[in-house]
């Protein structure tokens, strides 16, 4: 694992102690590997690669990197990475890196179009939530998981990547059906922030060619370029020496090496070869404001960039270091950062400042703060006035104290999993070694200096780091973007801001005591009044003397996890109309306040170097307690539960400025097109009843009352009552019973409501039709609702799922590959028996304006064959290699095993099912497909929303001319 990913994790765990590291948490099932001694850790020593990874190079100059990797089981993840991207194109090729990537699916030497794709999906590989590519700007990586049950699989898909490497067709035929769907991709990628970043990236980038080649690359272009440009693309840059191979997962790596050799040895340089430049990004030397906004903006925000500054990676245990001393000063600012931003009358929503990487080349530092109800003059005063504080005064003991502490347990937690990563992890490290060069020693190594560097980085040292790294005086960019307003500051208010913030008086600042721990004293203990055993599924069952029930799982799939869920019957229907701003945000509003007597900014403080949080709230039919830690942070976890039910903290300042951030956010979505649309879907699919989901107006916070949200609360979450508590993950069921009586045994269980109310919540019926005009851009999305009532069982649930991955396979086929008139899109859909029996499907497909007819009529005509002739027995085998390829996969995995058994509870189904999961997919038939899409695609009672642009096609080009950007 590469010192750059943990470091991100780390700072990560230092802007929150309360951070799950994505798949790791802390365990200690083993020894820690020894601390180097001090004497022996020579600081400019190169960092040596791990043992755990083969890196080599082909005559050629093309590099690859081997690892064995059993996480998960029979799973080989392959990448072909080019340092090649769109910074590359000539002018009449700019969007053909990224044309190219796309090219690699249609056609090559040994696959015909559309073959590759479908092979891959027979053998259960998802296209694009599987197989994928990306393009950016210094280079395209493709992305192949390949099942290893199979030896012709793995043969193949090496085959597949040599294809990729030099074998590209480009057929003009294929080549003019792809420019259709690129043409689709850039439309939907049109909207406030394209037309915002055209204006910003030239200043961003300080005039570099970085801002002339966004991958996606030009409208002009793009319609116009022949293929002789994309092939001269390809022909340049595709080459071995800018070539690697990624091989991690479930092979030998002998045999691998094997087949690097045998596919990628013969491949040639181009004789000559164009020189592979990198563009350079010039110093800021003057310091200058931008104001760009647009109606449609998401919202508010300033962003203040420093001059960027050349960066290599030195590769030794000195630079090594010098991360770690940046990792600790971010997340000391910025938990200052976060602290302002709970303020009453916070400066802003929130706020970073960080350095951090622009291009693989080039660094900067950077402010940034998104806008709260104060605007940009308090924002900016704010962001400056803090960065100035660290740089003048410093940090104190107690907060170098805490982000050592949730450094070190994030560094711990990657080690303890470091058997339990997956595949794909470790080929994202190889990937940034290629591009980037960082160093990849393994966590082994890694680990071994973190616990000798850390302890020795003082106060002193990362204060006279936060001199010389805060700029103190020099040319930068001052950047206010945001939603077209009258108040909206010009550039000339923005410099003097931050002129006078840098002026400004400022006094360290205050460390405020907190309490060394959350519980001073514990509950009297309960006791386990029953158990008994589910051997099949390895589950221990328990009840408490409250009446509470815990379910046990323990598992080895992690080494550090362990995941808590409960739910019951009842949350927001049990409260009336009047009541529903006040249930539905009782949640939020009592976590923003803190618990006991701790603010969250107290409790950040309180769990430092602890892996534990827990959520507790009420959704639309269900009270729900949900939870996360490490294994060593279990009783942590727990206690939390606990407190949770024993009383709230009442803070009005704080309450206050939590419905301040959340009217701002409503202001700022007010003009955004795809809030109008998603409103007027739920409108025509709902009728406007009160409880449909909508976005709110920012007037609207202003009626949630405090103190009947927090009864709100209370009234469900003082009691503990048929609650049934699910713990899977890595612990031993015995040792932790003892911390189960004391907190869950000890919960109040008052009799309260259990049982949800219909609050009657029904769909329209019949066929209704809507259009929405917003938007300025020749843009159009179409939604199709398609809803009914339906008996639940597992089984039809199965019947459903397999429906819509049918028919998201023929959307693509058709819609996409055959008649490119969408770039993405699809349908997804639910069955319930809550409140009553019922389903809904929703198909949500982007096109242009021109085409919402044809799209609309292609897919009911997909529909219209699915409900005659069912699906193809090839379509309908790809989706059942891929669900058992995921379920095989996720039967490792500790959430897939708590969702489960939550949901058998819920609704009452047998949790052993998820044992004849494999047996119930391989069952499926053609005939099940077609009988169900004739149930659930009823054309005679669906809701049809159509969004189009505000102007008709040939206004839009005026409109968008009109566009300004004051500035000073």
């Amino acid at each position: 694992m590469s010192h750059h990913l943990v470091r991100g994790l780390a700072l990560a765990a230092a802007l929150s102690a309360c951070a799950l590291a994505g798949a790791a948490s802390a365990a200690a099932p083993a020894a820690a590997p020894a601390a180097v001694p001090a004497a022996a850790l020579r600081l400019d020593a190169p960092i040596p690669v791990g043992p755990q990874v083969k890196v080599g190079k082909l005559a050629n100059g093309l590099t690859y990197y081997i690892q064995r990797n059993a996480r998960p089981e029979r799973k080989l993840e392959l990448r072909l990475v080019v340092k090649a991207g769109s910074i590359l194109e000539d002018e009449d090729q700019r969007g053909l890196a990224h044309f190219v990537e796309h090219m690699a699916f249609n056609g090559s030497t040994n696959f015909r179009k559309h073959e590759l794709v479908s092979y891959l999906q027979s053998i259960g590989v998802g296209y694009g939530a599987d197989l994928n590519a990306y393009t950016s700007f210094d280079e395209t990586v493709y992305i192949l998981p390949i099942p290893t049950d199979r030896q012709e699989h793995v043969d193949k898909a090496f085959q597949v990547l040599e294809d990729w490497a030099h074998g590209l067709r480009f057929d003009p035929e294929a080549i003019e059906k792809e420019r259709g769907i690129v043409l689709e991709e850039l439309r939907l990628g049109k909207g406030a922030s394209d037309r915002m970043s055209k204006q910003i990236m030239p200043k961003i980038f300080n005039g570099s060619k970085y801002a002339e080649r966004l991958p996606i690359g030009t409208e002009e272009v793009l319609r116009s370029f022949t293929p002789e440009a994309v092939k001269r693309f390809y022909r340049d840059w595709y080459r071995p020496d800018l070539m690697a191979v990624v091989v991690v997962g479930d092979i030998d790596p002998a045999r691998a090496e094997r087949l690097v050799k045998a596919h990628f040895a013969k491949l040639k340089n181009p004789q000559p070869a164009r020189p592979r430049p990198y563009a350079d990004i010039p110093a800021r030397q003057e310091t200058e404001a931008l104001v760009v906004t647009d109606k449609e903006a998401t919202g508010n925000a300033v962003l203040i960039r420093y001059p960027v500054q050349p960066v290599r990676e030195a590769g030794t245990i000195r630079a090594y270091r010098e991360d770690l001393v940046q990792a600790l000063f971010s997340g000391m600012l910025n938990q200052r950062l976060q602290e302002l931003a709970q303020q009453p009358e916070p400066p802003f929503m929130g706020a970073s400042s960080t350095l951090g990487k622009l291009t693989p080349r080039y660094r900067s530092y950077n402010a940034s703060a998104a806008l709260g109800p104060r605007g940009a003059e308090a924002a900016l005063t704010a962001l400056v006035e803090e960065n100035e504080r660290a740089r003048r005064h410093g940090f104190s003991e107690g907060e170098l104290e805490r982000v050592k502490k949730n450094l070190m347990r994030t560094y711990e937690q990657a080690w303890n999993e470091r058997a339990k990563s997956d595949s794909s992890t470790y080929a994202a490290e190889y990937i940034r070694n290629f591009l980037q060069q960082e160093a990849i020693p393994g966590i082994d190594t890694e680990y071994r200096y973190v616990r000798e560097l850390v302890p020795g980085i003082t106060l002193e040292e990362m204060n006279a780091y936060a001199r010389r790294t805060i700029p103190a005086d020099s040319g930068k960019l001052v950047l206010y973007t945001g939603v077209t307003r009258p108040e909206t500051p010009d550039g000339r208010q923005l410099l003097a801001t931050v002129a006078a913030a840098q002026r400004a008086e400022l006094r360290p600042r205050d460390e405020k005591a907190v309490a060394a721990r959350l519980m001073e004293r514990l509950p009297q203990p309960g006791t386990i009044v029953a158990q008994s055993q589910d051997k099949a599924l390895g589950l221990t069952r328990l009840t408490l003397s409250n009446g509470v029930k815990v379910i046990l799982k323990p598992t080895d799939f992690r080494n550090d996890q362990v995941l808590m869920s409960a739910a019951r019957f009842g949350g927001q229907s049990l409260f009336g109309d009047q009541d529903l701003l006040n249930a539905r945000f009782a949640n939020a509003i009592v976590a923003s306040m803190g618990v006991k007597e701790f603010t969250p900014l107290d409790m950040r403080k309180i769990l430092a170097g602890k892996a534990a949080q827990v959520n507790v709230g009420l959704a639309n039919y269900t009270d729900v307690v949900v939870g996360a830690s490490g294994a060593t942070d279990i009783e942590t976890m727990l206690q939390l539960t606990w407190l949770k039910f024993h009383g709230v903290r009442r803070d009005e300042d704080l309450f206050r400025s939590y419905v301040g951030r959340q009217a701002e956010q409503a202001r700022n979505q007010t003009a955004q097109p795809g809030a109008r649309f998603g409103d007027a879907v739920m409108s025509a699919l709902y009728n406007n009843h009160p409880r449909a989901p909508r976005t709110l107006k920012a007037e609207e916070y202003e009626q949630i009352d405090l103190d009947r949200s927090i009864e709100i609360f209370r009234q469900r979450f003082s009691s503990a009552r048929d609650l049934t508590f699910i713990l899977v993950g890595s612990f031993d069921a015995a040792a932790i019973k003892p911390l189960l009586a004391t907190y869950l045994g000890s919960l109040p269980t008052p009799d309260i409501p259990v049982a949800y109310r219909d609050v009657g919540l029904r769909p329209a019926t019949g066929v209704v039709k809507r259009e929405v005009r917003s938007g300025s851009e020749p843009k159009s999305t179409i939604s199709l609702t398609f809803t009914g009532p339906a008996e639940f069982s597992e089984a039809e649930q199965l019947r459903l799922s397999a429906l819509l991955e049918v028919t998201n396979i023929r959307i693509i086929e058709v819609l996409r590959e055959q008649m490119a008139l969408i770039y993405g899109g699809g349908a997804s859909g639910v069955l319930s028996k809550i409140p009553y029996g019922n389903y809904s499907i929703g198909v949500t497909l982007p096109t242009g304006p021109e085409n919402v007819d044809k799209v609309i009529a292609a897919t009911f005509a997909e529909i219209g064959k699915l409900q005659a002739q069912g699906p193809l027995a090839a379509d309908l085998e790809k989706v059942k290699r891929n669900w058992i390829q995921n379920h095989r996969r996720s039967l490792r995995e500790n959430g897939y095993w708590l969702g489960h058994l939550q949901t058998a509870l819920s609704e009452g189904t047998d949790p052993a099912s998820i044992l004849e999961i494999e047996k119930q997919v391989q069952a499926l038939t053609a005939e099940q497909i077609r009988t169900a899409a004739r149930r659930y695609f009823n054309d005679r009672n669906y809701v049809q929303v159509v969004l189009n642009p505000e102007k008709p096609a040939a206004t839009v080009a005026a409109t968008q001319a009109e566009a300004t950007a004051p500035g000073g």
